[in-house]
């Protein structure tokens, strides 16, 4: 993540004004914005989408702060880093933040420029984490180098076949839904029904036929997982 133009972030704010202001000013510094001004909106982008940052106001109409960024680092993956925004600036109620996960804080009100430079140093970081060798069993995987091996054995995929080996990867323990994957790889351009039966069939001849047992596990009624 080189560049802001591909950088999405996500906006929680309930303050129309302030979400409005915040909003416009990191679109004009070429990120990619999604906003939500409930909880709940928030819950369903997180559901849908990928985001590179959360930025997360601590007081929301429906729900706390606090409760969606305990929810994004127990169930998103990849995890996205969280900056909370917050009135507060207690060391009460920032240990709270960070206890519950919050990767940065930032009290209000802030300098628009300080936001933006946060949210670069966090994508940087979790840039940082994705690029270095991730090993899962005999698999090892590097999204930087763009290189799969599996027992010492270089893996040859399709960029296709290595996007979703690496969805797989960063989710590993747990499952990756169909929807999921179709949506990280294709978007809104998916080509037809049977276009991710195919790429996980050709990822199992590469990944599995080989050796002695399979990593590619089929969870029926949701998805695939990897599994040592």
């Amino acid at each position: 993540m080189a560049t802001n133009e591909h950088t999405r972030v996500l906006l929680v704010e309930d303050t129309r004004a302030l979400a409005t202001e915040v909003y416009d000013f990191l679109e004009n510094q070429g990120m990619d914005v999604d906003y939500a001004e409930t909880g709940k909106q928030a819950l369903a982008l997180l559901n849908d989408h990928r985001y590179d940052v959360v930025v997360l106001d601590i007081m929301l109409p429906d729900t706390s702060g606090i409760n969606i960024c305990q929810f994004i680092k127990e169930n998103i993956e990849p995890m996205p880093p969280v900056l909370m925004m917050t009135a507060r600036d207690s060391i009460g109620d920032k240990t709270v933040g960070f206890d519950a996960g919050a990767d940065d804080y930032l009290t209000k009100p802030f300098d628009q420029h300080e936001l933006l430079l946060r949210c670069k140093a966090l994508t940087r970081r979790q840039q940082l984490h994705r690029s270095q060798t991730i090993t899962i069993g005999e698999l090892s995987f590097s999204e930087k180098q763009q290189v799969a091996h599996r027992n010492g054995c270089a893996l040859k995929l399709s960029s296709t076949n290595f996007r979703i080996l690496g969805l797989l990867v960063m989710a590993y323990p747990n499952a990756v839904s169909r929807q999921e994957i179709i949506q990280q790889v294709w978007g809104d351009d998916f080509p037809d029904s049977d276009a991710l039966r195919s790429h996980i069939y050709t990822l199992r001849q590469v990944l599995d036929k080989p050796f002695a047992t399979d990593m590619l596990v089929t969870i029926h009624g949701i998805g695939f997982k990897l599994s040592v």
